[in-house]
């Protein structure tokens, strides 16, 4: 008796088995799913990626409502800029843009032939060097003195303590300074009873420059301390432990695992400093105009506000404002882009 292949030597077939299905016939079914050109590229389609991540743009839906109406939305407003805008010619202030005449690049041209608007231009670029001298590097050197301290109480209540004022309004700040550095303040009163002279550090036009760095150093270096603190919290403690069976002290561990580590942090915040640049504040230096002058306290949002608000040049203060958002524009990208030359990823990759 022959026995044919596949049979068992009593003659008989097996049962045919069941086929399942295997891994590789259930990827391929899943691929056959996907669009061709989505999964040549490796992406995941829109409609899957909008399914799955739904509860959370349903989430972030009225937040970015709100950034379109308050943000986007008012730079429509920039056109007054090329306008000789009033206001008065329509029932609205909306509609009295379609009714204003065009005057061109004119309120540029004035700009550039305003000395006050070049005066407002020094102290705010002046007033930037400054603080990002003097005020940037604080919060760095804060969250290295909390991150060296052993005891988790301790370094919890001196960061609440550190970045408690940045809740106060710059009318309390303004207010505690005055009350320790003014003529009638802490200091003064104090030199006088002891028969020296006083001095009133709030209304010394000379320095003022300092005076606001150390108002600005007071109310936000803590909370810059928070965004350092979570960057040295990500470094893992066997880098130290290495380095110190290396022999490393503490300032080597400092100068090789922790700064480095928190580089790329530095060189984003630094980008966004710089983007800012033009924008050294507004409350500040406008509740301490009269103390000081006009010529130590005018910066470029206390001037765009002063001939818009105040003497109800619209479109002269609009076109100083374009101005300002897009010089500011080109300093991030300056800035990013000098931070790609370094290595670092800056705002956004090459």
């Amino acid at each position: 008796m022959s026995i044919t292949a596949g049979s068992r030597p009593d003659g008989t077939r097996p049962p045919a088995a069941v086929e399942e299905p295997t891994a590789a016939v259930a990827a391929a079914g899943a691929k056959a799913r996907v669009p061709r050109k989505a999964a040549k590229a490796g992406r995941i389609p829109f409609r899957v990626r909008l399914r799955r991540d739904r509860t959370l743009i349903l989430m972030t839906l009225p937040v970015i409502l709100l950034l379109l109406l308050f943000n986007y939305v008012p730079l429509l407003g920039n056109v007054v800029a090329f306008q000789d805008y009033d206001p008065y010619v329509s029932s609205n202030g909306v509609t009295a843009i379609f009714h204003s005449p065009w005057v061109g690049v004119e309120q540029f041209s004035r700009m550039i032939d305003d000395p006050l608007f070049w005066d407002a231009a020094k102290n705010t670029i002046m007033l930037f060097v400054l603080q990002l001298v003097l005020f940037f590097p604080i919060p760095i050197a804060l969250a290295l003195l909390i991150n060296s301290v052993i005891r988790p109480r301790v370094r919890a209540v001196a960061q609440a303590i550190m970045y408690l004022p940045h809740f106060f309004s710059w009318v309390l700040v303004v207010t505690v300074f005055q009350q320790i550095f003014g003529g009638a303040g802490i200091i003064a009163q104090t030199l006088e009873d002891h028969g020296w002279s006083s001095f009133d550090l709030m209304t010394n036009a000379d320095l003022f420059k300092y005076l606001v760095t150390a108002q600005a150093v007071w109310k936000d270096a803590g909370w810059g301390i928070i965004v350092f603190l979570a960057a040295l919290a990500a470094v893992s403690t066997d880098l130290y432990e290495a380095a110190a069976m290396d022999g490393a002290g503490r300032w080597r561990r400092m100068w090789h695992v922790t700064l480095p580590a928190l580089r790329p942090v530095i060189a984003l915040l630094l980008v966004l400093r710089v983007g800012d640049a033009l924008s050294v504040g507004f409350e500040q230096f406008l509740l301490q105009r009269d103390a000081v002058g006009v010529g130590a306290s005018e910066v470029l949002d206390t001037y765009v506000w002063n001939m818009g608000i105040q003497n109800g040049d619209f479109s002269y203060a609009a076109a100083v404002g374009l101005v300002k958002g897009v010089i500011g524009i080109c300093l991030v990208l300056g800035a990013n882009k000098f931070a790609h030359l370094l290595g670092e990823q800056g705002v956004y990759q090459k």
